[in-house]
């Protein structure tokens, strides 16, 4: 009998992150709506995500075999990057993936030179914030009122990169 830990291993050696490419829209989208925190997008916004004409940004697909089980999208701004969304599978979460997708952006951020990543996050998202402050994100400011149904403030977070 395995013990969890091993397990854990285990179901990590099986995963695969990737930058995601425009024929995951339909999976990401499928991902989101099953999120209610996550920031919803149109097909057309996420199209724009893909487009080379607009600002450059990094989505990054963490998968298990053909299973598309969570993503991260963020946008560069000038040597920063600003993290727009991240969501992994309600039924796959607390088991280390997103910590795995956030750890394997930043180490491409940093690769890229990025000095800083910047993101919000709804107040009550608890989960969240405490991903991001395990990773060194401090909380540099508030922003009222800027989520909706609910309404509900957001904690800016940021982190600077050596």
């Amino acid at each position: 009998m395995q013990t969890p830990k091993s397990w854990l291993v285990e179901i990590r050696d099986r995963l695969n992150i990737r930058f995601a490419t425009a024929a995951d829209i339909p999976a990401l989208t499928m991902l989101e709506s099953g999120a209610i925190s996550a920031a919803h997008w149109s097909d057309e916004q996420y199209q724009t995500a893909f487009s080379q004409s607009q600002p450059q940004r990094l989505i990054l697909v963490i998968e298990e075999g053909a299973s598309l089980l969570g993503f991260l999208i963020a946008r560069k701004v000038d040597h920063d990057w600003e993290i727009e969304n991240i969501v992994i599978a309600e039924s796959c979460r607390r088991r280390g993936w997103g910590a795995s997708l956030l750890v394997e952006f930043l180490n491409t951020a940093r690769g890229l030179g990025a000095n800083r990543v910047f993101l919000e996050v709804r107040e009550a998202n608890h989960a969240a914030r405490r991903l991001y402050e395990k990773q060194g994100f401090t909380e540099s400011g508030r922003r009222k009122a800027y989520y909706q149904q609910p309404e509900e403030d957001a904690i800016v977070y940021r982190l600077q990169l050596p």
